[in-house]
């Protein structure tokens, strides 16, 4: 697994993304180990689709020869499992920012739920958050959302093809998506608020798929650096 010879060559790593780190942290590290190791003053690295600091899991991570394949895994189905807030919504549409709506659950039944979430099921046009990093006028939606900065957005067609509710547990609904490229969750919980004549925000979310790459195969970021760093 842990083959230091190949990874100066070419190769695709799994990494199990922390928690408050944001991908272009890890592929830094990663980056500035590699460089060590090897004594070399360039060294390409890059990863496969962009985690939020807020989620953990599943990054690929692309180094040497292997950063031309990118884009071959950035068109790969995710699959992920999280956390909705139920009853409120966020303007981040998740926990980066703080509440600024409450909304009624009493009338939520386990049944609506349930069918709800596979009314999502299928094709359809999602209007992505504006505090992502997707480029309006030159800069990123989440610096002209700081600024309290109105801008038109465009939806994209998404396709949700797994959508399992896993557990309730008001205001807590744990779920499972597997979903195509270019998908924002946070997005999904937004419009799963509104389709309950409710709210909702992203309370916590793991990557746990990224085609047939699986999270239960991959390791810490720090884990590779130590084999890096002892010669293993």
């Amino acid at each position: 697994m842990y083959d230091i010879e190949n990874l100066r060559k070419g190769q695709v790593i799994l990494v199990d993304k922390p928690l408050d780190w944001t991908s272009f942290d890890i592929v830094n590290k990663l980056r500035y180990a590699i460089l060590k190791k090897f004594n070399l003053k360039k060294f390409k690295v890059g990863h496969a689709g962009t985690l939020d600091p807020l989620a953990t899991g599943l990054l690929l991570v692309c180094v040497g020869k292997a950063t031309k394949t990118i884009y071959q895994f950035q068109n790969l189905d995710k699959e992920y499992t999280g956390r909705f807030y139920i009853g409120a919504t966020t303007p981040s549409y998740d926990r980066e920012t703080s509440v600024d709506q409450h909304f009624e659950t009493s009338h939520l039944s386990h049944e609506m739920i349930y069918k709800t979430a596979q009314s999502f099921i299928g094709r359809q046009n999602q209007m992505p958050p504006m505090f992502s990093a997707i480029k309006k006028n030159g800069k990123k939606l989440y610096e002209h959302a700081r600024k309290g900065e109105s801008v038109d957005i465009a939806p994209r067609v998404v396709e949700i093809k797994e959508f399992e509710i896993t557990a309730i547990d008001l205001p807590i609904i744990d779920f499972r998506v597997r979903v195509s490229k270019g998908t924002y969750i946070r997005s999904l919980a937004h419009d799963f608020g509104k389709a309950l004549n409710s709210g909702a925000y992203l309370w916590e979310l793991r990557r746990t798929k990224i085609g047939n790459f699986d999270v239960k195969n991959a390791v810490s970021h720090q884990t590779w650096i130590n084999h890096l760093n002892h010669d293993i």
